[in-house]
């Protein structure tokens, strides 16, 4: 991978934030686009800007050849069976919103168990909360190691045949800790339970085979995988996809409306009521060329290289605390720490006066910061633009924050 080439494709990059050059370390929270994607999006406003699947018009077929391109695109990148297998949705929450709501509050029964863990973002713990609410379902969660990875023997014990649903994410959003879906998804299956899969922080980041996992559901987002905000995708299992009903009603998803009856198209139309997110789709159709032609495999490597250089880099700062995983080969491109004494808060304003951009706060995972014992975190997060420069800065602004804090208090 030639970075400052990546890097030169990337026109965000390219300033100054508080007159030093802009870090940019956030990309777990939403990654920056490329030329070729904002280009994509600009094209389509400009040169064929039209609704989908309703005109027989040029731009109208213009439009729709594109929004379904991209779905197709989608397919292979995942390797579903088959287009009718992939959803396009407002992002991960709402697939998997879409997966409670209609697959789960029909299916599950009082007695029957709702797996997941302490590590997962709100997204992936409050839909189960309400379904277990409205079904009489109870919510179990796997328990951590100490250094927050997943051991299968807890899988095992946690799972019975009691067990109709387990969803986990497959890179933590916090901990970087890459978690082992596909075992979990066989020790699933041979209870009888079906496996959900919260691809938000993996499928960026690495090659997604579904069929491989034989997970039943896969939700990610397109904004962290520079693609636009407001597009996302679920992946269904077509016989489990076939038996759901939708869960938004309206134009675009019917077939035949009668005055006291209405009929559902097929799939995957019939879970994509009203106009769709058509330019959302169509960035999403060009990011994953992106991405596939600076290659998956590439991005996972340097992402591992970045993780163990920060792991050693920030470990040689003295009061500084790491969370996750220490082993760089293991964990996905994020660093989750704290520096004694200074509040998340106060290390990325500090880091901000440098032009360098971190996550600090809980990071949508109340129930995981009260397992590390802590409020809140600051997270620097690393995608296939960084360099080791840029945790070398990140290092930097860190002694100036302890530094800083130490002249005040």
């Amino acid at each position: 991978m030639n970075i400052q080439d990546i890097r030169s494709q990337f026109p965000i990059l390219d300033q100054e934030v508080n007159g030093k050059p802009l870090v940019y370390l956030d990309s777990s929270a939403t990654s920056q686009k490329p030329i070729q994607v904002i280009e994509a999006v600009n094209k389509y406003y400009r040169e064929y800007n039209s609704n989908v699947h309703r005109g027989v018009h040029t731009l109208g077929t213009k439009a729709t050849d594109a929004y379904e391109g991209a779905r197709e695109k989608v397919r292979k990148f995942i390797n579903a069976k088959s287009t009718q297998e992939i959803i396009f949705t407002r992002g991960t929450t709402t697939s998997l919103n879409t997966v409670a709501a209609s697959y789960a509050a029909t299916n599950l029964k009082q007695g029957d168990e709702i797996v997941i863990t302490y590590m997962e973002h709100h997204s992936n713990i409050i839909p189960w909360q309400q379904v277990a609410k409205r079904t009489g379902a109870e919510l179990k969660y796997i328990p951590l190691q100490e250094d927050g990875t997943i051991s299968l023997d807890d899988v095992r014990a946690t799972i019975t045949d009691n067990t109709k649903i387990v969803s986990v994410m497959q890179v933590s959003n916090v901990l970087g800790s890459i978690n082992p879906v596909k075992e979990i998804a066989k020790i699933a299956h041979d209870h009888g339970a079906i496996m959900v899969v919260d691809g938000a922080q993996s499928a960026p980041h690495m090659k997604i085979d579904v069929q491989d996992l034989d997970c039943d559901f896969l939700a990610f987002s397109g904004h962290k995988m520079c693609a636009p905000t407001g597009i996302g995708v679920l992946y269904g299992k077509k016989h489990l996809l076939e038996n759901m009903e939708p869960i938004e009603f309206g134009g675009e998803m019917i077939d035949f409306v009668h005055l006291y009856e209405s009929t559902w198209k097929e799939l995957p139309w019939k879970f994509e009521g009203g106009t769709p997110i058509i330019a959302g789709a169509i960035g999403l159709g060009a990011a994953i060329d992106f991405l596939n032609e600076v290659g998956l495999d590439n991005i996972a490597e340097h992402e591992h290289k970045l993780a163990a250089y920060a792991l050693d880099k920030l470990s040689s700062v003295e009061g500084i605390s790491i969370y996750g995983p220490h082993d760089g080969a293991k964990r996905a491109g994020l660093v989750t720490f704290n520096i004694a004494d200074v509040h998340p808060h106060d290390v990325a304003t500090v880091l901000d006066a440098e032009g360098i951009a971190v996550r600090a706060g809980h990071h949508c995972a109340q129930p995981l910061m009260r397992w590390l014992k802590q409020s809140a975190t600051a997270r620097a997060s690393f995608y296939l633009y960084n360099n080791e420069e840029d945790i070398d800065k990140l290092v930097e602004g860190l002694v100036k924050t302890k530094e800083y804090f130490s002249d005040v208090f």
